[in-house]
């Protein structure tokens, strides 16, 4: 493990102040993906102990929250293929498609790092409705969400790694 955590590497070259602990959130839920999940088994992947989620549905869902989450922060609806991964988000993971699924998040996390250079500060506040019923939001409050839940994720992806791994899922 990376001995220093992303909020304490320094600012992200950039991005404004206001934005920096999402990206800093963001760079540290694939570095740490990537810690907890090297060396996964497939059977370790899918495993769902206890009857929790699986470890492959963890990595799918904090690609697809950020993804989803951009996308109503920018003040769109989700498309079809965004409805599509959500519903594969669970599905069993091959072993030849674990490293498409670590790139495909790798890369999500590059593409809102890079969006968030982009975001004009004098919107943060901007109304954003969320999901069919358009809850009411903010960007940066889709942004922080977004930011949150996948670390949320990478969370409950840390206690399903371990009980997987110990041999008592």
């Amino acid at each position: 493990m990376a001995t220093t955590e992303w909020w304490q590497r320094g600012p992200i070259e950039g991005l404004p102040g206001v934005l920096q602990p999402v990206a800093h959130i963001l760079l540290q839920v694939r570095e740490s993906v990537g810690e907890l999940a090297a060396n996964l088994t497939q059977l370790e992947w899918n495993a769902r102990p206890a009857g929790v989620a699986s470890a492959a549905f963890h990595v799918r869902h904090i690609r697809g929250v950020i993804d989803r989450l951009f996308t109503y922060a920018r003040g769109e609806v989700l498309s079809a293929e965004q409805f599509a991964a959500m519903r594969a988000e669970s599905e069993d993971l091959l072993a030849s498609d674990v490293d498409t699924v670590l790139e495909a998040l790798s890369a999500q996390v590059d593409a809102a790092v890079t969006e968030l250079r982009h975001i004009p500060v004098d919107t943060l506040g901007d109304f954003r409705g969320v999901g069919r019923a358009q809850l009411p939001s903010t960007v940066i409050g889709c942004l922080v969400h977004g930011a949150e839940h996948a670390m949320r994720h990478v969370g409950q992806l840390s206690v399903t790694t371990r009980i997987v791994r110990s041999g008592n899922a």
